[in-house]
């Protein structure tokens, strides 16, 4: 009867051997609470990992509409095709093509692959194509220097301890990571190569690189133990626990960097921000574009990073009048002109016009002719401010993040002026007389004259700023300084979108590189 117990315990053992042991599908959990840890090589003793790459954004950086690479003899018409392969592991996953779309605002669309758990790092590659029937091309979303075609590629190490990803693109902490990413974190610029002003097939590309975790607050298991202390049995979200104003999950995306000594060739992982170690979020603004890190935080919903330079902006619009006056709507292309510009320069434009969720307010009722003085603050364009931006809320905490460009539809002075530190006006009815004129193009018009006030609030200043002496060539003005081609000089502004980078020769003038995206924030109403 005893071998028959010793027997069976034995049987019983090995099942529950074999139990712990299978190998779990993907996705799956390894074991409950009862369950024991499968040893000290698994990572993430509490999941079967799996990597995620979603794709969050594709934009055409080209400069003409309707074609994306007019350079390319073989790509004739229209808009790209584009479609996005990626690697994980030597794993290839193609996206389905959006056909047509020069801006794929939201492809919905991921790779995911079961992955070793006893391997900190996995190969990502992503490449994006532009398809068409005589020959698929690929686009440019790579800041690399190295010939083509790899240059065009970005190629990732994603670690599944620190859920963080390095290489071609990286958190860039300035003094602790050799190579500077001057894109920023999630997203790839084709212009990165000094492209900026040639047709080299440049897009741009907004990813994100994640894995799972039990308890789904998307910080990994090796991370929550060894690194910030936590349950990673307890989904954290929101905590602060060091009450320094931003909650653990922010500071984990953005507090990773690496340190590399060169002595010896090896890297360490460096930690800046530590959730259980105030930190003086509400001052620091290490990319000096006005927006401290609880700041940056507000606006991490609309794609923030804290150590490459946003700019944000509120767009209000004006209904229409009466007597059949058209609604002061700003054209959607002239929006795309905008974002585009700025985000070749690596100055992620941020435009909230409304269709943001729980931000827009009501279209301003019509007034056919809106007063403004620089001396009344209680003029018509102040109670505007004062009332759809501000909300009747003098402390309301976008006054220091976002600049204020309402679209009117005349105002009293001017087709547009900045009335204050960061805010300024354009009035439709003005700009759409001027765009009626032989060679003008409406969305060009309507960009042009909106960027020119944004750079009055950027403190854009030099000679040629707002002359009036060089708008036409018959001005002896306009010669003097017609190499600086840039929306602050009236000879160029209406025909083109974009501030000058003072490379095209005397009396040029370099307002890319010497904007203060602070200006706005030293004086208020």
């Amino acid at each position: 009867m005893k071998n028959y117990v010793t027997y069976g315990i034995f049987i019983m053992l090995c099942l529950s051997s074999f139990t712990v042991l299978a190998a779990p599908s993907q996705g799956t959990t390894k074991h409950n609470s009862n369950q024991v840890n499968m040893g000290d090589d698994d990572l993430d003793p509490l999941v079967d990992v799996s990597v995620t790459v979603d794709i969050k954004e594709i934009r055409s950086l080209e400069k003409r509409d309707g074609k994306l690479f007019p350079t390319d003899k073989l790509n004739l018409v229209g808009n790209p095709n584009f479609y996005v392969k990626v690697f994980i592991n030597n794993e290839t996953f193609t996206s389905p093509t959006w056909e047509n779309m020069k801006y794929v605002n939201d492809p919905n669309w991921s790779a995911t692959l079961n992955v070793p758990d006893n391997v900190e790092f996995v190969n990502v590659t992503i490449e994006l194509w532009d398809a068409s029937p005589i020959g698929n091309k690929l686009c440019d979303i790579s800041g690399a220097y190295t010939t083509y075609p790899d240059s065009f590629i970005l190629h990732l190490q994603y670690s599944i301890k620190t859920g963080h990803w390095t290489g071609d693109d990286h958190i860039y902490h300035n003094g602790f990571f050799e190579d500077p990413d001057t894109s920023g974190y999630g997203r790839a610029n084709g212009c990165d190569d000094n492209s900026i002003y040639q047709n080299n097939r440049d897009c741009e590309l907004w990813f994100d690189i994640h894995q799972n975790d039990f308890d789904g607050d998307g910080i990994p298991y090796w991370t929550e133990v060894n690194v910030f202390h936590t349950d990673p049995t307890v989904n954290n979200t929101g905590e602060d626990t060091d009450g320094d104003g931003v909650p653990i999950e922010w500071e984990f995306k953005w507090g990773f960097s690496q340190r590399h000594h060169w002595g010896n060739e090896s890297s360490e992982y460096v930690w800046l921000y530590d959730p259980n170690t105030w930190e003086d979020h509400a001052h620091l603004d290490d990319d000096n574009d006005g927006l401290t890190n609880v700041e940056e935080y507000l606006t991490s919903q609309w794609g923030s990073d804290p150590f490459h330079r946003d700019l944000f902006i509120e767009m209000d619009q004006m209904a229409g009048g009466p007597n059949g006056e058209p609604a002061s709507i700003f054209p959607d292309n002239a929006k795309e002109l905008l974002r585009t510009a700025h985000d070749k320069q690596n100055i992620v434009y941020h435009l909230d016009d409304g269709s943001w969720v729980g931000s827009g307010s009501d279209m301003i009722p019509f007034d056919n002719l809106t007063e403004m003085s620089f001396q009344d603050n209680n003029s018509e364009l102040m109670q505007i401010y004062i009332n759809y931006f501000l909300h009747g809320d003098q402390n309301n905490w976008r006054r220091g993040v976002f600049h204020y460009g309402v679209v009117i539809y005349q105002c009293s002075m001017a087709n547009g002026n900045a009335f204050g530190s960061g805010a300024f006006q354009i009035s439709s009815n003005g700009l759409n007389k001027k765009a009626k004129q032989p060679l003008l193009n409406r969305d060009v018009v309507y960009a042009s004259a909106y960027m020119h006030e944004t750079g009055h609030t950027l403190a854009i200043d030099n000679p040629a700023v707002d002359n009036s002496n060089i708008e036409y060539p018959w001005q002896l003005g306009w010669w003097l300084f017609r190499h600086y081609r840039s929306v602050m000089n009236y000879g160029y502004m209406f025909q083109m979108v974009d501030y000058s980078d003072g490379s095209r020769g005397i009396n040029d003038f370099d307002d890319w590189h010497n904007l203060d995206l602070t200006a706005f924030q030293r004086s208020h109403f």
